[in-house]
């Protein structure tokens, strides 16, 4: 699809002389050098970013939630009714599901995205939906290529479309009862991992069912053979629609120069999708929060990124996204608003 080559072309490298600048003016603030630890290096790889050239101003953030069901629910690999991902999609329209209570504290906006929830059209929801539940992964693909590949550059350009309206921190987040079934799928291929290392509870499956969700992710691999080098067979095989959507956020951001948090485990594995389509994508993330899923250190380590939050969480939505903006925030105010050294006549002894 000509489309998306052309915005994957978009996705530049961080700019080095900026980074190199502002590491040189966080090392003259009123503080010892690296005193604030990762919050410098944060505003450095910001810095890089052609979005943020005119500054670092994150001030205006989005959160996108991408809703679906997942046919692989039929399995039995999910203990929550299937009509739940319909019900919690339009809690999310009252704001006050978990992301949308933190992503108001944060003050970032959410948006709502239907790109295949099993219903009618929802008020209030944002409808992209590509069909009414992807295909059960254990018995065929999930989607069709094309479908992927539409999905990809529709969410991509909804992305670009907010970044050209003002926004400058993108958070994803996901809604679908059954979700880290594929989403294990998806990181068993790009890990090349067992599934055993990447099959976990979910939403509080009982243990004594854990042995059959891995046997469903396995069935799902042999019976789709995914090419792992391949991100968009991988996502059109064995991922879902909003695996698919999250990684169009993230692609679109990275097109706009803009960085995109992540969340947890559904989008760790929604970015090495992304990665793999276009690894410049890895520039523009930022890690969240460390996922309690079995296997989201696997994903993380494969990534090469260290969550900044250690929280026990895995509700997904975009929860730990939404928490997560606010370090960057502090990223941001420490660049901008720190005094400097010079300023207040203090000249620290070399090394220190």
């Amino acid at each position: 699809m000509q489309a998306l080559a052309t915005l994957l072309a978009a996705i530049a490298p961080l700019n080095r002389d900026a980074m190199n600048n502002a590491q040189q003016h966080i090392d003259g603030l009123l503080k010892s050098p690296g005193s604030l630890g990762r919050l410098e290096s944060l505003a450095v790889q910001l810095a890089g970013m052609p979005g943020l050239k005119d500054g670092l101003d994150t001030s205006r953030k989005a959160i996108l939630v991408m809703c679906a069901d997942h046919g692989v629910y039929a399995e039995g690999v999910a203990v929550a009714p299937q009509v739940v991902t319909t019900i919690q999609t339009m809690n999310m329209t009252r704001h006050n599901t978990g992301v949308c209570v933190l992503g108001a504290l944060a003050g970032a906006e959410v948006t709502i995205v239907d790109v295949g929830v099993d219903s009618d059209p929802l008020p209030g929801v944002l409808n992209m939906k590509m069909a009414r539940g992807s295909g059960n992964i254990a018995k065929g693909p999930a989607m069709t290529r094309q479908q992927a590949e539409e999905l990809l550059l529709a969410t991509a350009k909804l992305t670009i479309a907010k970044a050209a309206e003002g926004v400058r921190l993108f958070g994803v987040g996901e809604l679908g009862m059954a979700n880290t079934t594929p989403a294990a799928a998806m990181v068993s291929v790009f890990t090349g991992s067992d599934p055993t290392d990447t099959v976990g509870m979910g939403a509080n499956l009982p243990s004594d069912k854990i042995g059959h969700k891995i046997a469903v992710v396995r069935q799902a691999l042999e019976v789709n053979q995914p090419d792992a080098q391949e991100g968009i067979d991988v996502l059109a095989k064995v991922g879902g629609f909003d695996l698919v959507g999250m990684t169009g956020v993230m692609l679109g951001a990275a097109a706009a120069g803009l960085p995109v948090v992540l969340d947890g485990y559904l989008s760790y594995a929604s970015a090495l999708a992304a990665c793999r389509i276009a690894p410049g994508v890895r520039d523009y993330l930022i890690p969240s929060h460390l996922s309690a899923e079995k296997g989201a250190q696997l994903a993380l380590k494969h990534l090469d990124l260290e969550p900044y939050l250690h929280m026990g969480m895995r509700l997904g939505e975009g929860s730990g996204a939404a928490l997560a903006m606010h370090i960057v925030d502090a990223a941001c105010a420490m660049h901008n608003n720190m005094g400097t050294l010079a300023g207040s006549n203090i000249e620290l002894p070399a090394g220190k």
